[in-house]
């Protein structure tokens, strides 16, 4: 294993095309990485598009692209077909196959210790960079091409085995969607004509309390628009905040088994079923808790109706078009819904219920796929 710098044993590919006069089909811009995945699928069509003039570095397929912009957000990986990208992404590939695999170079971008080494050397104040002679700098552990080989051979593995759970996770989430469809029938046109009944006549609504920043050290708990990043239903809770709440306060924005929270701002609708992963926890401003008469009304039902309206138009009908939509208390409670007998909610929760069982069971093994990868790249990289 030898020390060396990224510079030594990495080109950058300075391939320039005229995006106007050019046989290739497709760019990919900064939307197009995934965070944190060493792959690029998402592509765009360059005919037709407003891509601009800084759109002129060809790639070709096996090629790296890494984003100079904006470090924290890890964007960096292989593509497998031809096209452009603007001069901000780095279009790289070894310098010599026999001292660095091409196949091994999206894991090493990929790693916490590069990202770091982006941070710390990151240009600017508002829009971060780097220059390609930065990265040139980034100096790190090479293990010998034989070692290289092996690597590149079980991490193309584990994240072939973690790209068809991704697939399954998708195919799961098309079976409740045609579950929901066949029981239920279409949430904008009813052809089974259910009764439509305002939700403030079925559920009780409450928006949570206001923060006020000279008390968010206290000891008590609450979930905020992060928590619901990861997946619609369900929350991501390793990181809350907390916050002073008074003994009326903890009454009046407590959770409970079953109550659903739905995102007022930002990407208004977001939901997720509080299950009471954590006791004594409370809610806040950005969010609406929604207490369902659950004689009537369960909240998985509900939380996918909520789903399926988010999708289809993002509330655009009840909250308008505006750079930060809101989703108003009297608006919520006014979010007409239709109401089908609660032995077919019942029927519907119980399914959604144990297909979340195995979404989080798909994304765990994900979770361990991924760690196993970093902790690979760390063990031989650094």
């Amino acid at each position: 294993m030898t020390k060396v710098f990224l510079g030594d044993i990495v080109k950058r590919v300075k391939d320039r095309v005229d995006k106007n006069n050019t046989g290739l089909k497709y760019y990919v811009a900064g939307e197009h990485f995934d965070i944190g995945e060493i792959t690029i699928s998402k592509k765009g069509v360059i005919q037709g598009s407003t891509i601009g003039p800084a759109f002129q570095m060809r790639f070709r397929p096996g090629h790296v692209l890494l984003m100079s912009r904006n470090p924290h957000l890890r964007k960096a990986g292989v593509v497998n077909f031809e096209g452009i990208c603007s001069d901000v992404s780095y279009v790289c590939e070894t310098k010599n196959e026999s001292i660095l695999k091409q196949s091994f170079l999206p894991f090493l971008f990929q790693t916490d210790d590069f990202w770091t080494f982006a941070e710390a050397n990151k240009k600017g104040s508002t829009n971060f960079f780097l220059n390609w002679s930065d990265f040139e700098r980034y100096e790190f552990n090479l293990p010998d091409i034989k070692e290289q080989e092996k690597l590149a051979e079980l991490l193309w593995a584990a994240y072939d085995t973690k790209d068809s759970y991704k697939r399954l996770l998708v195919l799961t989430d098309d079976l409740v969607k045609s579950q929901f469809t066949e029981i239920f029938g279409d949430i904008l046109t009813n052809p089974m004509g259910w009764p439509i009944v305002p939700l403030g006549e079925i559920a009780n609504t409450r928006l949570g309390k206001m923060l006020d920043a000279k008390k968010q050290t206290g000891e008590f708990q609450y979930p905020y628009l992060a928590n619901f990043n990861v997946q619609w239903f369900r929350f991501e809770l390793s990181n809350l905040n907390q916050m002073d709440f008074t003994d009326k306060d903890r009454a009046e924005f407590s959770l409970q088994k079953g109550d659903l929270l739905v995102c007022e701002g930002g990407e208004v609708g977001r939901a997720a079923i509080w299950n009471e992963e954590i006791k004594d926890c409370y809610f806040q401003k950005a969010l609406h808790r929604i207490r369902c008469k659950t004689e009537i009304l369960t909240p998985e039902y509900l939380a996918y109706i909520i789903f399926m309206r988010a999708s289809h138009n993002g509330f655009e009908d009840i909250v308008g078009k505006s750079t930060i939509p809101h989703l108003t208390g009297e608006k919520l409670k006014k979010l007409e819904i239709m109401l089908p007998p609660i032995n077919l909610q019942n029927q519907f929760a119980t399914f959604m219920q144990q297909t979340n069982r195995s979404k989080y069971e798909l994304q765990q093994t994900i979770l361990t796929l991924e760690n196993t990868v970093r902790s690979l790249m760390k063990q031989y990289v650094g």
